[in-house]
């Protein structure tokens, strides 16, 4: 059985009520300092704002602003049916050749993959297109749940051409898809991408615990490898409290 949620009370022995320094203030910075030095570790969850309330002797507005500065900064999430949770933080993401799996496990977060669909179809024009192959020629369609630290963070749905149709369903659970690419001997030189925002479906508000009518980033992707074959397209959505894109301009 879980741990009922909670926060050492020690955290908050010298807030001080009535020094010049708000208190939501001094609340979210301690809880932002336990969870920096592991004090309150990633995954825990949080005592519900009347509980934190009640025990420190606060109003309820100032804990749900402290609370809320701490989502904000994609230090804690608000999870349905189960509460406000600890994340290592917001992922930022720069816009390069990589996999999300991949740059999850490289900045020590723990990544984990619910496959929702793994299935060979003919490919429609679009994806045809996309591919560069005849329309109605066999593709692997797959579609998942990324999560970091069991909190859901992307929705990837992904088409690769007929060459990759025998990568299984246990491989896509347990390894990022480029990985597993890249395993194959395929050398990928080259992505386009497209990213925007929009409302979130009522599938993805389900999958990725997001409240009714919320935003989502988006991306579309098709990455060619050094023959300029194309290997894969894909669309996703992020979490945009959790996600961030990071793009370096350079002027020339």
């Amino acid at each position: 059985m879980d741990a009922e949620p909670t926060l050492p009370a020690s955290l908050f022995l010298d807030v001080d009520r009535s020094g010049p320094v708000p208190l939501y203030f001094q609340v979210a910075s301690r809880i932002e300092q336990a969870i920096s030095d592991g004090t309150v570790a990633a995954g825990s969850r949080i005592d519900n704002e009347i509980a934190l309330a009640t025990r420190l002797g606060l109003s309820r507005p100032t804990i749900r602003r402290a609370i809320q500065e701490l989502v904000d900064k994609g230090l804690l999430v608000r999870r349905r049916g189960i509460g406000t949770q600890v994340v290592h933080g917001g992922v930022t993401r720069t816009v390069e050749v990589s996999s999300l799996f991949e740059d999850l496990a490289a900045s020590s977060r723990h990544p984990r993959t619910d496959l929702l669909l793994h299935e060979i179809v003919p490919a429609d024009a679009a994806t045809a297109e996309r591919l560069a192959i005849a329309e109605g020629s066999d593709v692997l369609h797959v579609r998942r749940v990324r999560f970091a630290d069991d909190v859901p963070l992307a929705l990837l749905e992904n088409y690769l051409p007929a060459d990759f149709a025998d990568i299984t369903a246990e491989q896509l659970r347990e390894h990022g898809m480029y990985q597993l690419l890249r395993g194959r001997g395929v050398a990928m030189r080259v992505a386009r991408q497209r990213i925007g925002a929009r409302s979130a479906t009522g599938e993805e508000s389900k999958l990725l615990e997001l409240e009714k009518n919320s935003a989502v980033l988006t991306m579309d992707r098709t990455a060619y490898d050094d023959n300029a074959r194309v290997v894969e397209f894909g669309h996703h959505s992020y979490r945009p409290d959790l996600y961030s894109f990071e793009v370096t301009l350079v002027d020339r």
